[in-house]
């Protein structure tokens, strides 16, 4: 349980700077996920100057991943996302057939949109690719940075 609003409950990804796990908020029902983060942070200065934090935090864009809120607690920095059930990387996986032309030409438009609003707020994506880019919809997709 992270501070009194949210609950984990089931890990969903793992990855070189933390773990990501599908939660709900208990205030609301919302299901989030929440990035836990490896690495401690032994004040709240050294978690808001993390140039993660100052990127996510100008990112609004409906086709990035929306960032909910920060939290430390007990030294462990969590961000808090909305949540999507899928991403691309899983979707081909498990496909028998190949994609249409129509379906591959609309997720780029969406991923090249997302991306060009990074680029135009100064920052850019360092790990692109099929994981990082959430199914919202079967024809929505939204980047996670």
């Amino acid at each position: 349980m992270i501070g009194t609003g949210y609950k984990l409950i089931k890990e969903v990804g793992d990855g070189t700077f933390g773990s990501v796990w599908r939660a709900i908020n208990k205030q609301t029902g919302e299901v989030v996920a929440i990035k836990k983060m490896k690495k401690k942070y032994y004040s709240w200065e050294e978690c808001v100057n993390l140039r993660e934090v100052k990127s996510l935090r100008k990112m609004n864009h409906p086709n990035i991943v929306k960032l909910k809120e920060v939290i430390r607690e007990s030294d462990i920095l969590y961000f808090v996302f909305e949540y999507m059930e899928c991403n691309l990387y899983q979707l081909m996986k498990d496909r028998e057939k190949m994609f249409s032309e129509g379906e591959v030409r609309n997720w780029c438009f969406q991923v090249f949109q997302g991306l060009a609003y990074m680029h135009q707020r100064g920052y850019f994506h360092r790990d692109l690719k099929p994981g990082t880019f959430i199914i919202a919809s079967e024809s929505f997709v939204k980047c996670a940075i």
